[in-house]
């Protein structure tokens, strides 16, 4: 089955419906059908075999992924926050690419001399072109994704259109959204969360809103302006909509469900956001792109029960990623491949028909049973809530003992002089590793670096305790809030060698 087939789902059964709704555009189901259908001979003409764009999304975003799959090739949303030499080395990747780009983004193409339409030019072409619509293996590529590259040079994942129509199906029911219900999207049409969105709301008949730039203060206009029922954010998005909430005493009466992933999300924030916020329901969403988004969740119920619970069993489930999703098997094994007992850490393996675990230029990587490696050290409680301490990756060897970041993590925040936290490895000749915390203070606050450290000695083994504490205004962030370790490693080390360490 085609992703396209949602489309032409969703066309039939309402074709009057408003679909997308971004600035002054304005599109029914079924006039994006339309234009989806010329989009697509717009793409044949040009003899592309890949369609690759440039931009910041909106109604675009939906139009082009399924303009791309009528036309039977694969569709690359790239990072527009890339310079021009990095997105160029992403471009010359692709299979003859014709490249969409929006204006503001033409020159930062890093002298693209190949197929190129401006975004405006492609909508202009798509409404008069002929129509097409090829129906492609289920088993070909549909969309392909350059993962963040936070530890490593980004890999192009392969989505299938059967992963990704197997993930909507298995977790949305089609037409299941309420005739008022209106999705707020502002995540980069460059991530997995992106796609996930226009394809999910789409299928379950919900009406899709555009915030192409995220701006807390219009984020919560477009709530009351567009009646919006639901949303999905990342964690600095999370944290500057409650911060503006709290500042100007604004209520989202509209607002029934707040999603919420991408990366970990501080617990003060969720607590206080939940009782900020307590008519809504909370959703953490966990997923990777290898999985074509959500492979667990924890629901507004579950958030609601651990927030107001004295058992700290139930309490400690805030901080998981809830339960898996329908479809979706998970193992959590040891250095030696054996799947662990109930709350005992390990790597997180998945596997299901949503899980691609394929890359171009390498292949598959799962295993002879179909189990993907998601590199994520998990840990599994006896009901099934899934925790993530983060990547194997960041693992820190301090004297020969591994320790993993988060636990560190999860202690200094929840200080009250800390706002934001991230814990690294920095070489040493004497220990291999040492660890470092990378703090940003609540505004206002200057930490006291002894005290620091006392609240996690209290907390941990006292081998756990940070060597060094230094202090930032920001942490270097993804856009979707993941923390860019490599950047703040490479910091440290150039503070080191130049004797210009902060804190200590």
């Amino acid at each position: 089955m085609s992703i396209s087939l949602l489309l032409d789902m969703a066309a039939s059964s309402a074709p009057d419906r408003v679909a997308v709704v971004s600035d002054d555009v304005r599109w029914t189901a079924g006039e994006l059908n339309t234009l989806t259908e010329g989009g697509a001979g717009v793409i044949q003409a040009s003899g592309a075999r890949t369609v690759a764009y440039v931009g910041t999304g909106g109604a675009l975003l939906p139009l082009l992924i399924f303009s791309a799959a009528r036309a039977g090739v694969p569709f690359a949303p790239l990072n527009y926050r890339l310079s021009g030499p990095k997105l160029r080395e992403l471009i010359d990747r692709l299979e003859d690419p014709l490249l969409i780009c929006d204006a503001d983004y033409v020159d930062s193409t890093g002298g693209f001399d190949g197929k190129l339409l401006r975004s405006e030019d492609f909508v202009a072409a798509a409404a008069t072109a002929d129509p097409v619509s090829l129906m492609p293996d289920p088993e070909e590529v549909a969309i392909l994704l350059f993962t963040s590259g936070t530890t490593s040079a980004p890999k192009a994942v392969e989505l299938s259109h059967n992963n990704l129509v197997s993930y909507i199906t298995g977790t949305v029911d089609f037409e299941s959204a309420a005739p008022d219900d209106v999705a707020l999207i502002c995540v980069p049409p460059y991530h997995v969360a992106g796609v996930g969105a226009a394809l999910s709301n789409l299928y379950a008949g919900r009406k899709m809103v555009y915030l192409r730039n995220f701006d807390a203060a219009r984020w919560i206009r477009l709530v009351a302006q567009e009646r919006v029922t639901t949303a999905t954010v990342v964690p600095t998005m999370l944290d500057r909509i409650v911060t503006e909430l709290r500042d100007t005493g604004t209520t989202l009466p509209t607002l029934r469900n707040l999603a919420y992933g991408g990366s970990k999300v501080p617990l003060p924030l969720v607590r206080t956001a939940l009782d900020l916020l307590p008519e809504v329901g909370f959703v953490n969403a966990y997923g990777l792109t290898e999985t074509s988004s959500t492979i667990a969740v924890l629901g507004p119920d579950d958030h609601r029960a651990a927030r107001a619970s004295a058992d700290p069993a139930v309490v400690r489930r805030l901080g998981s990623v809830g339960r898996p999703v329908p479809g979706i098997e998970v193992q959590i094994r040891d250095e030696q491949g054996r799947e662990v007992e109930p709350d005992e850490p390990g790597e997180l393996f998945v596997r299901g028909a949503q899980v691609s675990g394929k890359y171009s230029g390498i292949g598959s990587v799962l295993d002879a049973d179909g189990w993907f490696p998601t590199r994520d050290v998990a840990v599994l409680d006896a009901e099934g809530y899934l925790f993530i301490g983060g990547r194997s990756d960041d693992t820190i060897i301090r004297g020969g003992e591994n320790i993993a970041p988060a636990e560190i993590e999860d202690v200094l925040v929840e200080h009250p002089a800390v706002r934001e936290v991230a814990v690294v490895g920095v070489e040493d000749p004497s220990w291999g590793q040492i660890i470092v915390a990378v703090v940003v203070p609540e505004p206002g606050v200057e930490p006291d670096v002894e005290a620091l450290r006392a609240h996690v000695r209290g907390s941990l083994r006292g081998s756990r305790t940070p060597d060094r504490v230094v202090f930032r205004a920001e942490l270097p962030v993804t856009p979707t809030g993941k923390v860019l370790r490599r950047v703040l490693v490479d910091e440290l080390a150039l503070d080191a060698a130049v004797g210009g360490a902060a804190g200590q």
